[in-house]
């Protein structure tokens, strides 16, 4: 096993962080309560986490003052310092975006988390103190600051790309599902409870069924923001709330009314025939 791979593995396993990371989690979770805060900082109005998005601009602003620092021309010198200072301040909604999405996560992964997130922190303490010395003409020393922020910031994304693509925060859960394109039977309706959700299995694809008056919803029972049970959620005005996270999804439609889900829940549509409960996949 490579030498970064196993620091990772020890950060995952370093309970002497949870110290650090419980408490940090509980203030950001009660920070974002709000729904429209929580929605905004997860990224549900956008369709997919804003996080990602949002972290290319420091990026991007502290690698091309890099840029000029290394082309040398003293006449980039104030464009440097600018794009240096950019980034400080594209660095806090960064961080507050991260820190909601990281809110939701555990064990291993919250472990990581609360290290890429001390490693964005030196980072922009790093870069901060550059700006403030080329603002005193001392460019050098600025220069030296920022190529550490940039060892600091590189360390750190090394860590977010970890969480994101071999941990799974942030993905879609449901990314590779493949809905049933036939009428499919999967339940008898005498044996769905009124405003109770029940599990089924539509070929391959686990899904969940209300009950609702005479009419039926179904929708894919793993949640797509970190792949809870949907059938061991609870009904709240029509919706269907994850008893892992507390992602909030309209039945109708499996519109997401509350983050940290920033996507769709998978619908299906439902017919009755005979007493029996018929899925397939919803039309695109």
């Amino acid at each position: 096993m490579a030498l970064k791979q196993r620091i990772i593995r020890w950060f995952e396993g370093a309970e002497a962080l949870d110290r650090l990371s419980r408490p940090l989690a509980k203030v950001a979770a009660r920070a974002g309560g709000p729904t429209p805060v929580k929605n905004s900082l997860s990224g549900t109005w956008l369709g997919h986490p804003l996080h990602p998005m949002l972290t290319d601009v420091p990026i991007g602003a502290w690698i091309a003052a890099a840029a000029l620092d290394i082309a040398g021309s003293p006449s980039s010198d104030n464009a440097a310092k600018g794009l240096v200072g950019l980034g400080v301040l594209a660095a806090a909604p960064t961080a507050l975006s991260g820190w909601s999405d990281w809110s939701d996560t555990y064990g291993p992964e919250q472990r990581v988390g609360v290290v890429h997130a001390l490693g964005n922190l030196a980072a922009v303490v790093l870069q901060s103190a550059s700006y403030l010395l080329r603002r005193r003409g001392r460019h050098r020393q600025g220069i030296l600051l920022s190529m550490a922020g940039l060892g600091a910031m590189g360390g750190a994304a090394y860590l977010g790309g970890h969480l994101s693509f071999i941990r799974g925060v942030g993905v879609n859960h449901t990314a590779f599902e493949t809905m049933v394109e036939d009428w499919t039977d999967v339940a008898a309706l005498a044996d769905l409870a009124s405003d109770k959700p029940m599990r089924a299995s539509a070929g391959a694809v686990p899904v969940v069924l209300v009950r609702q008056g005479d009419e039926v919803h179904a929708l894919s029972a793993t949640c797509v923001h970190a792949g809870g049970p949907l059938d061991e959620g609870e009904l709240v005005d029509g919706c269907l709330r994850c008893p892992w996270h507390g992602s909030i999804f309209r039945l109708s439609d499996g519109s997401v009314v509350r983050a940290p889900a920033t996507t769709a829940q998978p619908s299906l549509q439902v017919r009755l025939e005979a007493g029996r409960v018929l899925v397939r996949r919803a039309a695109t």
